[in-house]
């Protein structure tokens, strides 16, 4: 692409060596990843500001400077002022891969829980359809059947473009955070379909406010396509406004939930199967994952393949064969009938709803082992604990990611937390998490169920006793070490 037909659609003015026939090769807002050629796209960051970088993207190479300050006079290219560097990057990624997202049905999914599980069951149920889907989201990049790390849940906008662009399948789906919408990495993404999962206490370190969370959430929505349609969970509170709201817009909604209005009304729910009603079917879908959060997932899932023309009928043996979502409710079952649950679980609603699924599969006596991330969202610790002790035998707080947040007044903080009524006198404090599982598993009793949350998936970024690097590698250690 031209430099001219880059800046096509702004104003660049009179500069030095503005020459509008050079090749663009690329775009960036990190000055490490500058070539011949690229644009370099200058942002203030939380911890640094790319402004103090355009000497840099200068001598590797880069062929234009986007920044939100005034241009250096001495700037030997050209230089383009914005009012929003993280805006203009995502449109000029949009235009630079040649508008990707309106040539793919993209899926985009939000929410405060169930993001993940709900994308791995699209992804199950498009390809049993026989769609080649690709997939951008918390555990992994999926493009084209090959697996990519990920750094975030949602990856800025140039990454965006660029993975969406890349993919060759029939559909893409993105897990949507709302940190994600704040900072206009999906600027420039059109929607087909657009997924509102719940709205529940997190991320207050960042939004302060729910009211201000939920319309972060909501922010997703307006980058639907014309022929769009929204899907809402209506038994979540956050998602019957969104769905009131949308259709006093005038945009097409396909509600969820236990309403007898709902377009996919649930009939029924156990821990294994919910039955949905819609027009003349009715279906049991069962997602092999037990726990009501689950069943309201694989209900959301099912709401697209229905839009899309496929049976409901046919979830369950769809889903048959399904391997599971990694740190997703995975079990791990060691001697005397002991069973492990890893899951990702961070808010008082998620940790509920777990325990309450396992108790449903027989879980007399649970173990729950989690602990608070450093610097983050402490207005819901205190709930936390107390969804925990009330259905758990025994708490143990341990780290999970400090954040900077010396590992000593995290301690304090917990040991005051065992000290709390909060607590029910349930709660111990092990800091080494490998040794907090080493400990509940050592102690366990025929029968118990120890669960483990917070983590899921995730790599320690602590250094622990235990050579292992995450809940799933330190359970299998001790499991194979009995």
């Amino acid at each position: 692409m031209k430099l001219k037909e880059m800046l096509s659609d702004y104003q660049l003015g009179e500069q030095p060596r503005w020459d509008g026939e050079q090749i663009i090769t690329g775009i960036t807002d990190s000055s490490r990843d500058i070539t011949e050629g690229r644009v370099f796209v200058a942002i203030a960051g939380f911890e640094q500001d790319g402004h103090d970088y355009i000497r840099h993207a200068i001598e590797q190479g880069a062929a234009l400077i986007v920044g939100e300050h005034d241009c250096p006079e001495t700037l030997p290219i050209p230089y383009l002022k914005v009012a929003n560097s993280r805006q203009t990057l995502g449109q000029l990624a949009d235009k630079f891969y040649r508008h990707p997202s309106g040539r793919k049905r993209i899926i985009g999914i939000t929410g405060t829980n169930g993001k993940t599980t709900t994308a791995f069951f699209l992804k199950r149920l498009l390809e049993q359809q026989g769609f080649g889907v690709s997939m951008i989201g918390t555990i992994y990049n999926e493009i084209n059947g090959i697996q990519y790390p990920t750094l975030n849940t949602t990856p800025n906008a140039e990454k965006v473009h660029e993975l969406i662009a890349a993919s060759n399948d029939d559909f893409v789906v993105i897990e949507v955070s709302s940190h994600g919408l704040i900072q206009y990495r999906l600027e420039g993404v059109a929607f087909d379909y657009a997924l509102f999962m719940n709205l529940q206490h997190d991320h207050l370190d960042y939004h302060k406010t729910m009211e201000a969370y939920f319309e972060a959430k909501a922010l997703l929505f307006a980058k639907l396509k014309p022929d769009g349609k929204a899907v809402v969970n209506t038994d979540d509170a956050g998602g019957l406004e969104l769905a009131q709201r949308l259709v006093a817009q005038g945009i097409p909604v396909i509600t969820v939930g236990h309403q007898e209005t709902s377009v996919l009304s649930i009939k029924k729910m156990t821990n294994q199967a919910v039955t949905l009603a819609v027009s003349d079917e009715t279906a049991a879908l069962d997602p092999h994952m037990p726990g009501e959060h689950n069943l309201y997932d694989i209900a959301m899932a099912g709401a697209v393949i229905r839009e899309l023309g496929y049976p409901l009928a046919d979830i369950t043996e769809q889903m048959r064969s399904f391997a599971g979502v990694p740190g997703r409710y995975e079990i791990v079952h060691l001697k005397n009938g002991v069973h492990c649950v890893i899951d990702y679980a961070h808010t008082p609603e998620a940790v509920r709803s777990i325990l309450t699924s396992m108790q449903q599969e027989g879980a007399e006596r649970i173990t729950h082992i989690f602990g608070f991330r450093g610097g983050r969202d402490a207005s819901k610790r205190d709930e936390m604990i107390a969804a925990s002790a009330g259905q758990s035998a025994r708490l143990v707080l341990t780290t999970d990611d400090l954040n900077g947040i010396p590992e000593e007044t995290m301690e304090q903080e917990y040991l005051g937390y065992r000290e709390s009524s909060a607590g029910l006198n349930k709660v111990d404090v092990i800091m080494d998490r490998t040794l907090a599982i080493q400990t509940a598993v050592a102690e366990a009793q025929a029968g118990d169920w120890i669960l483990l949350t917070g983590k899921g998936h995730e790599k320690y970024k602590t250094a622990h006793a235990l050579p292992t690097s995450s809940d799933k590698e330190t359970v299998l250690y001790l499991k194979n070490s009995e």
